[in-house]
This record gives structure tokens, sequence and C-alpha cells, in this order.
């Protein structure tokens, strides 16, 4: 494996991991980012688990694949909520210029999770 998709996977298993851990140990900052007619705690938690298996599953040769899948799939069916977000009168977190950085920002990061898997 090449240097920059093996650091590249490495950034991701640990800042999935983080992300995971941290939408258990601080709901409360993640429940903006959730539309109101879903249970926010649910969904807040069980992305949180998800997130944490699937940057777990990233130190793991036998789950490197599945879990590069995983990510992709997620970052793309939480995009929606990021250009949500963009149209809200008061964003998530920050300004609306950091929450239409983050639309781009999803994108390079869906591009990343493509380079790893093509080198794992």
């Amino acid at each position: 494996m090449a240097i920059l998709p093996f650091i590249l996977k490495l950034i991701y298993g640990g800042f999935f991991c983080f992300a995971g851990i941290m939408h258990l140990i601080k709901p409360a900052f993640f429940k903006h980012f959730i539309p109101d007619f879903f249970s926010k705690k649910l969904v807040n938690y069980v992305v949180g688990l998800i997130e944490f298996g699937l940057g777990f599953g990233l130190f793991f040769k036998q789950t490197t694949k599945y879990a590069l899948i995983g990510i992709f799939i997620l970052l793309l069916l939480l995009l929606p909520i990021h250009l949500w977000d963009v149209t809200k009168k008061r964003p998530a977190i920050g300004s609306k210029k950091i929450a239409i950085i983050r639309i781009p920002l999803q994108f390079l990061l869906m591009y990343g999770i493509y380079i790893v898997y093509l080198n794992s």
C-alpha cells in the first residue's frame, strides 16, 4: 500500500472513531444537524455507533474494504443534512460560510475514501 493512502486510512479511522465517541458523550453538539421529524437521541446514537464501527473497521485488513464502502455510503447519506443546514437561517455550527464550506469538504472526504479504497 502506498504511503498516502495508508496515512489517509489512519486519519479516517481515527476521525470516525473520535466522531462516533463524540456522538455518544456530547449528543447536544449534534442535535441541531438532525431534522425535528427524527428522534434526535436515537439518530444521534445510531449514527455515532455506525461512525465508530466503520472507523474501527479501517484498522483491520479483513474489514477495511467494507468499512471504506460503509463510510462512503454514510457520507453520501449525510450530504443532504449539510445541504439542509445551508438553507437554515442559523446553521448548526458556525456561520453560513462554514456551512457552505462543509459541502465541498464532504466531497473531498468521499474522494479520499475512494483513493484509500483503490489502494486497499
